[in-house]
């Protein structure tokens, strides 16, 4: 994967805490601390997102659909 060099601001206590992380060596450097905390926070928005879509789903609707086409396609299956 390609990477991009960035600049950024943050608070100094924040970054107190990245660079104590670094020190106990749980990261190699700053950079991929915050990589891995940036992909972090994008992962849980992402699952959040899934969740509120989810959430707008019909149960009915969507087990009613569900068991329409598992009995239209089930003559279809190949027997073992």
């Amino acid at each position: 994967m390609s990477t991009a060099k960035v600049a950024i601001t943050m608070e100094v206590n924040l970054l107190k805490q990245v660079d104590r992380l670094v020190a106990s060596r749980v990261y190699p450097n700053r950079s991929r601390a915050i990589q891995d905390a940036v992909a972090d926070k994008l992962q849980r928005m992402d699952r959040g997102r899934l969740a509120r879509e989810c959430a707008k789903l019909d149960r009915t609707f969507e087990q009613a659909m569900a068991e329409e086409g598992i009995g239209a396609e089930v003559g279809q299956w190949p027997e073992y």
